[in-house]
Order: C-alpha cells, then sequence, then structure tokens
C-alpha cells in the first residue's frame, strides 16, 4: 500500500514540470519542454505497470491514469504529426494534472472496489481494452481543441488577447486540428463498438448488451458522426462545431470513467 501510494504521487509530480512550463512559456517547443512531456508520460505509465502487474485493474483511480498517459502519448503523437497541436500544451497538460489530483485521492479508495480481470484472457478483449482507450484519448485531444477555439473566438469578438491565450493555437489550426481528429476518432471509436460486440457474443452469446456504456458510446457515434457529415456538407466550425465536440466527449467520459465513478463511489458509498 505505501509502495502505491509513493507511486501515486511521484506519477502526480512527474506532470507538474510540463504543466508548469506550458503555462510559463505556451508557445515554445525545444528538447527541455520534449523531455518535460516524455516525464509526464512516464510517470504514470510506471505506476499503471506496477499495478496491473497481475490483471488489469478496474477500479476509478487507475481507469484515470489510463486516460490521463493515453492522452498524453497521442497528443506527443500529434505534436510530432501537426506541429500546430503543441500549442494546445497550456490547456491539456494543466488539465492532465487536475484528474491527476483525482486519482491519487480515489487510488485510497480503490483498493476496497478493485476488480481484477486477466488482460489478455482474450484477444478480443485486448482489442477491444485498446481501442476504447485510444479513442478516448483521442477525443480529449479533440475537445481541448474545442475548448481552445472557443476561447479564441471570444477573444477575438472580445479583442482582448492574454499572453496564455496567444500561446495556444489560432482558431483556423483549432478547427483544422478537430476535425482531422474526430475523423480518426470516429474510425477508431467504430472499432471499438465491433470490437465491443465480439466482446460481448465471446462472453454471452448476445450481439448486444444494453447498458449505460454501450448507449453513451453510441450516442457519441452518433454525435461525432453527425458533426462530421454537417462539416462536410456545410462546414459548420467554430463554437458551434466546439460544442457538439464538447458533448461527444461528456458522452465518452459519461460512459467510461463516469460508470466507475458511479459503482466505485456512488453506489459503494
Amino acid at each position: 500500500m505505501a509502495d502505491l501510494t509513493l507511486l501515486n504521487f511521484s506519477a502526480l509530480i512527474a506532470l507538474l514540470p510540463v504543466s508548469l512550463a506550458a503555462l510559463w512559456k505556451p508557445k515554445a517547443a525545444d528538447r527541455i519542454h520534449w523531455l518535460l512531456l516524455m516525464v509526464a508520460i512516464a510517470g504514470p505509465g510506471l505506476l499503471l505497470f506496477y499495478i496491473s502487474a497481475d490483471g488489469w485493474q478496474t477500479d476509478l483511480s487507475t481507469s484515470i491514469w489510463v486516460s490521463i498517459d493515453a492522452s498524453l502519448v497521442l497528443f506527443a503523437a500529434t505534436c510530432a504529426l501537426q506541429p500546430a497541436a503543441w500549442r494546445l500544451r497550456g490547456l491539456i497538460t494543466p488539465y492532465m494534472f487536475v484528474l491527476a489530483i483525482f486519482a491519487v485521492i480515489w487510488s485510497h479508495a480503490a483498493t476496497d472496489f478493485t476488480v481484477l480481470s486477466p488482460v489478455f484472457s482474450s484477444g478480443w478483449i485486448a482489442v477491444h481494452i485498446f481501442v476504447s482507450v485510444t479513442t478516448y484519448g483521442l477525443v480529449t485531444i479533440a475537445a481541448v481543441a474545442s475548448l481552445a477555439a472557443i476561447l479564441q473566438e471570444r477573444a477575438l469578438k472580445a479583442k482582448q488577447q492574454t499572453h496564455w491565450l496567444r500561446g495556444l493555437p489560432a482558431l483556423a489550426d483549432c478547427d483544422r486540428l478537430v476535425m482531422r481528429l474526430l475523423w480518426v476518432s470516429e474510425a477508431v471509436l467504430a472499432l471499438g463498438l465491433i470490437s465491443g460486440i465480439a466482446v460481448q457474443i465471446e462472453d454471452t452469446s448476445a450481439l448486444f448488451k444494453l447498458n449505460h456504456k454501450s448507449i453513451l458510446s453510441v450516442t457519441a457515434f452518433v454525435v461525432i458522426g453527425c458533426l462530421l457529415f454537417a462539416h462536410y456538407r456545410s462546414g459548420i466550425r467554430g463554437r458551434k462545431a466546439a460544442r457538439l465536440v464538447l458533448l461527444g466527449y461528456l458522452l465518452l467520459s459519461l460512459g467510461y470513467p463516469g460508470v466507475k465513478f458511479v459503482t466505485d463511489v456512488l453506489l459503494a458509498g
């Protein structure tokens, strides 16, 4: 227990330097900032390696740590492919740090409610976990880019720019980044739904199980699909598109860590 507490706090501290650097110099993208991002990824990664050595942990704290690490890994990959994405650092790294605080808090309550399941007991289960985590990470980045677009649009209308806002991507860059991320997210989410059906058939021989997670995931898939279609047909962008992206992120959050919060915290209490 002492080792786990130490690792939780170590993972939290690993996120602090990159978060502070992002707020201090949001435009910079030098080697030091890349190194800080790698440290932020390594901290939660080592924690997850330790706690998942005997199986996949399904408690709320672990779910948050998984989403944090996946989001940061995918953010680093996105920055390598789309340099403009680097300027989202002023939003995404502080957000990950706040999430990490909640993960540390709930890690103390996780011991009574943690359920272990072998990660590779089924190939479909492993695929479904990987695809689901990837989807959530991609949509997280898209949601952060959407929030940046909303903030930039408001700043342009108010004609007020702060040092921190000037460090965020331009409005046009946010729109392009959001749409590219959503196309990938929609494709990966489709794979997630397919792999979920495969797991369900393997476990119960039923094609579809009606529960909160499946309903919210399908709804998020529809919302993102409608947004992509509307963008293709009418070029919808800006605040309207950003709100739909945030809605899709909310639905996935309710379906993934949200369900964990209800079962591990509300119902358990």
